[in-house]
């Protein structure tokens, strides 16, 4: 869980951004919210999902299928547009048979809605950006 540089879109500076931590990652020049992406597996789902302090989206994708391909963009947008409010996070069901058993996948990708270790939404298949952004919009306004 060494977690990933991303670039701050407001002042531009890379910041690491651990898998999991307490909190909401923030910029450590300009303070901003980051966008925060990580990758969980059977092992460290609980730390880095179920544990977040973020409402969390679960993306159960395979490297071998093209509409999750497809869905990781406008996902990943999401994340952006949402930063400070949000967390995706990705599971390779390849990887991951016990979370694959667990979430019942029968179709990739699946795509969840977790908060306080909950699921609170489900959905299958790809969508475009602003499909993703109304479902995580509509399932966060009861938490929020």
């Amino acid at each position: 869980m060494s977690g990933q540089i991303v670039v701050c879109s407001h002042c531009g500076r890379r910041n690491r951004v651990p898998g999991a931590s307490p909190g909401v990652p923030r910029c450590g020049n300009c303070h901003q919210a980051l966008p925060w992406i990580a990758d969980a597996t059977d092992t460290t789902f609980a730390a880095v999902a179920e544990q977040s302090a973020l409402p969390v989206v679960v993306d159960l994708w395979a490297t071998w299928c093209g509409p999750c391909r497809m869905v990781t963009p406008a996902l990943e947008q999401v994340a952006r547009e949402l930063a400070g409010n949000v967390k995706l996070v990705k599971v390779d069901v390849d990887a991951a048979p016990t979370l694959s058993r667990r979430f019942d996948v029968k179709a990739v990708p699946t795509l969840l809605i977790m908060h306080d270790g909950k699921v609170l939404a489900r959905k299958s298949g790809a969508a475009p950006a602003s499909a993703l952004r109304r479902w995580a919009d509509t399932t966060l306004a009861g938490i929020r």
